[in-house]
């Protein structure tokens, strides 16, 4: 049944995540994202094969990519930081809404399980989304602090980031494979029961 809980609270979770980046991308001026079909709420649109595989494999996945086209922004590098946080904070949102329903609902069975799953997985996707790294959110709220003598170094980081990035979390698992410590998941463990405690204060 953890399984079925998984596979919803990831259909949820990757879709608002992907859906607000989109959103965001037309409502700044470039219609690529809608044009694909990306501003909707149907999960095929944006779940990517490989990514949601690796969520089972190595406990870290990732949507299909929401395509923008840096030059119709009139603010490229602001606009940019703009759609890549709207997907975090979406998943935010939801951690809250779903935190008030909790709290004020008396639910039970299915739908208490299938909700704190998805709660917990916007709480992690918000959380790991923050990582400067590409192709991660947090590399391009990173731009916003690059001078602008630095602009080839930031797209080369950019370009590399992804390699950077699972290179980093292998190395992760090695060392929790040898240690029993993972920084990777004391972070996201770290910063989700931070998170939550806050939710059901503010709640």
């Amino acid at each position: 049944m953890q399984f079925v809980y998984l596979i919803i609270a990831l259909a949820v979770c990757i879709t608002v995540h992907e859906a607000s980046h989109a959103w965001m991308a037309d409502k700044l001026g470039d219609p690529t994202a809608r044009m694909q079909g990306r501003v909707s709420l149907n999960p095929m649109r944006h779940l990517d094969i490989i990514g949601t595989l690796m969520i089972f494999i190595a406990h870290f996945g990732w949507g299909k990519p929401t395509p923008f086209n840096y030059y119709n922004l009139k603010h490229p590098r602001r606009d940019s930081a703009l759609i890549a946080i709207a997907g975090p904070i979406s998943n935010m949102l939801t951690a809250f809404v779903i935190a008030i329903i909790i709290k004020y609902l008396p639910l039970n069975g299915f739908i208490f399980e299938a909700l704190q799953h998805i709660m917990f997985l916007s709480i992690i996707l918000f959380w790991f989304n923050l990582i400067p790294i590409a192709p991660l959110d947090g590399s391009k709220l990173l731009g916003l602090v690059i001078p602008a003598s630095k602009e080839n170094w930031y797209q080369r980081f950019l370009s590399q980031g992804p390699m950077i990035l699972i290179l980093a979390i292998v190395a992760d698992r090695l060392i929790e494979g040898v240690t029993g410590f993972s920084l990777l998941s004391t972070y996201l463990q770290f910063t989700y029961e931070i998170t939550t405690v806050g939710l059901f204060l503010a709640t």
